[in-house]
């Protein structure tokens, strides 16, 4: 299938479907074939103006809050139940206009599902407390939205990454405007229908498509906007920083990352770099906390390159509608940026155990499971995200070396460490400057544990109870008897 319809796919604010004011589309791109697929209704700034009073009238009407939190809570599990019936439709547009496989996209489902309904049964679980102050007085905190959340999703995981953010505003009592990314929008829009049939008040949740530059950047920085959630690169975080500090604007930054994997010379070499591969080439590595760097205890270093190196050559690379085990970049300008990178890499003096270039003979944006050695730490493929299925491995010789490599670059957003020795898995993450660290495996934990970065990796926690916190005010109310 080239073309999902002809038709296009519209935004939805204030519980209507509506072309963009411009009357302009986005054209959708399938990344397996670098054909067209879809048109989606263009937002501009005056899209976005009419998103945010939309978001504003709901808030101030109190949509969200007018409801018991229990009852947010049961409209969380009508959205899950609503995505559930879509679940084939929404693969299949996740491997045409996202590039995952079908597997992948019935799992993004099945991982919306249970936001919606880990936090669904939180709604009604977010409690303050009585502060003692003493005989005449009593003190009580209450928990209070922000008002109008706005949302801006990556392009590599926009279902759950937009559906969490979400559900989090909405059982707190906020509103939100979510632009989709302009690269990978449909499955939103299906998020917003399965948030139409389940009943969610017109105006609570809005989503528009638009490019960052203007669609955007006027979000960011609208008058009417009270908190912000963004995901995305550093560049842009920044971007999206300074329009929030000219506000005042309270923010939710889950940013880059180069993320390290520490192998010791006793950890079982198979499984780490079994690991390993599916950390860096799931979803051809365009995951923020992809286990891009690995650090190998010098003694086992070579062990490890042929392991990893076998896991990465077994890897059938093509559309994921085809079975294929890794699909393609997002797009040709992500592709170039990938295949450069590599290039550097080569220029530096690191050395090429497999792939390094894109898959010839092909019209999609795929590139070749690619793992680095020889590498150094000031090497710019060290340092740099790539944002793709590329992995490089540097040796270490003592355990304080390996926290020092791990912990040299300007990320930190998740670290691991594979060794049998459970005093030293302890002692590595409790040195390792990561928001959260895996230990004999990659990806340890799930809804309910908390995901955030440290450094330039950003600040505030998704995923978890610690998540709610993000989206509300601490309000200290004193009665005098």
């Amino acid at each position: 299938m080239n073309t999902i319809s002809q038709t296009p796919w519209l935004n939805f604010i204030g519980g209507q479907w509506c072309e963009g004011a411009s009357g302009q589309h986005i054209m959708v791109s399938n990344p397996a074939t670098g054909q067209p697929l879809a048109q989606v209704a263009r937002a501009m700034p005056q899209d976005v103006d009419r998103a945010v009073a939309a978001a504003r009238a709901a808030f101030q009407r109190r949509a969200m809050l007018s409801l018991t939190p229990a009852e947010r809570g049961r409209l969380m599990f009508a959205i899950a139940r609503e995505l559930r019936t879509m679940t084939e439709e929404i693969a299949e547009l996740e491997c045409l206009d996202n590039g995952k496989t079908l597997a992948n996209g019935r799992n993004e489902v099945a991982l919306t599902a249970r936001y919606l309904e880990y936090y669904g049964g939180m709604a009604d679980k977010l409690e303050g407390r009585q502060i003692p102050l003493g005989d005449g007085l009593v003190d009580y905190t209450v928990h209070m939205p922000f008002g109008v959340s706005a949302q801006i999703v990556p392009w590599n995981g926009p279902l759950p990454v937009g559906a969490r953010s979400v559900c989090c505003a909405l059982i707190t009592g906020n509103t939100v405007v979510l632009k989709s990314p302009e690269d990978s929008p449909l499955s939103l829009i299906k998020f917003a229908q399965a948030c139409e049939r389940a009943g969610v008040p017109p105006g609570a949740f809005n989503l528009i498509c638009g490019y960052g530059h203007d669609a955007g950047a006027a979000l960011a920085a609208h008058p009417g906007v009270d908190h912000i959630v963004f995901t995305g690169s550093v560049a842009t975080g920044k971007s999206v920083l300074r329009a929030a500090a000219e506000r005042v604007v309270p923010c939710v930054m889950e940013l880059g990352g180069k993320s390290a994997a520490i192998v010791h010379a006793d950890a079982d070499i198979a499984l780490a770099a079994e690991r390993v591969a599916r950390g860096i080439f799931t979803h051809a590595g365009q995951i923020c906390s992809a286990a891009s760097r690995v650090l190998v205890q010098r003694g086992v270093h070579d062990a490890f390159i042929n392991a990893l190196t076998g896991h990465a050559q077994a890897r059938r690379v093509g559309p994921g509608a085809d079975g294929a085990d890794m699909g393609p970049l997002i797009s040709a300008r992500q592709l170039d940026r990938v295949e450069g990178l590599c290039r550097a890499g080569v220029a530096e003096g690191a050395s090429l155990a497999c792939g390094g270039a894109r898959v010839a003979g092909t019209d999609g944006f795929f590139m070749q499971p690619t793992v680095f050695h020889g590498v150094t730490p000031a090497m710019s493929i060290a340092q740099q995200e790539f944002f793709g299925p590329v992995v490089v491995v540097l040796p270490f010789d003592t355990p304080e070396e390996a926290i020092e490599l791990a912990n040299g670059t300007d990320y930190g957003l998740a670290a691991g460490v594979f060794t049998r020795d459970l005093k030293l898995a302890l002692w590595s993450a409790d040195r390792l400057v990561a928001g959260q660290v895996y230990v004999n495996d990659w990806w340890v934990g799930g809804v309910e544990t908390p995901f955030g970065g440290t450094k330039r990796s950003g600040y505030g926690r998704e995923k978890g109870q610690e998540a709610l916190l993000g989206y509300v005010q601490t309000k200290n109310i004193g009665i005098r008897l």
